[in-house]
């Protein structure tokens, strides 16, 4: 069974990101856009109105450093 994601699981959204947008550089990525992009994942679950600056930026850097695992590696 997948994992219900909220906005604390910056880790696992961010591979799933990386998964499901394979060709945007997440350091380009406007928080609003992130914003969608997190909400729309089929296993997140979190309340969309609780995100914050600090939950966001997690996210952003979870993703970019799965991208730079996926391209060094």
């Amino acid at each position: 069974m997948p994992k219900s994601l909220t906005w604390d699981d910056a880790e696992d959204i961010g591979i799933l990101l990386s998964e499901t947008h394979p060709e945007i550089d997440p350091l380009t990525v406007r928080f609003t856009d992130l914003h969608r992009y997190v909400t729309g994942l089929p296993d997140f679950h979190g309340d969309p109105t609780a995100s914050n600056e600090g939950k966001l930026e997690a996210i952003q850097m979870a993703w970019h450093e799965e991208v730079q695992d996926r391209t060094q590696g």
